[in-house]
This record gives structure tokens, sequence and C-alpha cells, in this order.
């Protein structure tokens, strides 16, 4: 089981009712997807905020983070740094900036 620790923006925190960052346990190999699948489980509330309900795709303006790497594009199921895995690194879910 690992803990992982994930920073989110303030919409979302504010969603789930926390302040700063949070923390989830994960089993088995920790991905992109393994760690919202629990971020999920531990906050239903954010269901449909970070990933499409039915498809499962990230939502526009969210980026993903892991070691100051940018893991967006990357498969959900690519295995993360053992950084993230071990809790020595934080996992980043960024509000994009848009504009023009």
């Amino acid at each position: 089981m690992a803990l992982i620790r994930l920073v989110m923006p303030a919409h979302l925190r504010t969603l789930a009712g926390v302040r700063g960052d949070v923390t989830v346990e994960v089993e088995g190999e920790v991905t992109r997807r393994s760690i919202l699948d629990a971020l999920e489980t531990q906050y239903p509330m954010l269901r449909g905020t970070i990933r499409e309900h039915v498809s499962g795709e990230r939502r526009p303006f969210l980026r993903f983070f892991a070691c100051g790497e940018d893991v967006t594009h990357m498969s959900p199921d690519a295995p993360l740094p053992p950084e993230i895995a071990s809790g020595a690194e934080e996992f980043y879910i960024i509000g994009a900036i848009a504009g023009g």
C-alpha cells in the first residue's frame, strides 16, 4: 500500500471540503489512474470533475505533474516515479491557464 500526497487546485479542494494537500492510499502499481481512482473513492464529490464520467478522459484545462515532469499525456496506466509511490514527492493536479 502506497500513501500518495496530492496537491490540488483551490476549486477542487473546496469541492472536496479539505484545506491543503490530501493523502490517498493506493494498492498495487502507482499510476495516474490508480491515484485518481483512490482520490475519487475517498472524495466521491470529485467524480466527474477531474475525469469524464463515461470515458474516463481527463477534463480540459487540468494537467498532471510528477517529480517536476508533465505526465498529462502519458498513458494513465504508466507507472509513476518511485518518489511518488514512496511519498517523497507530491503528485500535482494543476488547473491549466488559458488566455489570448
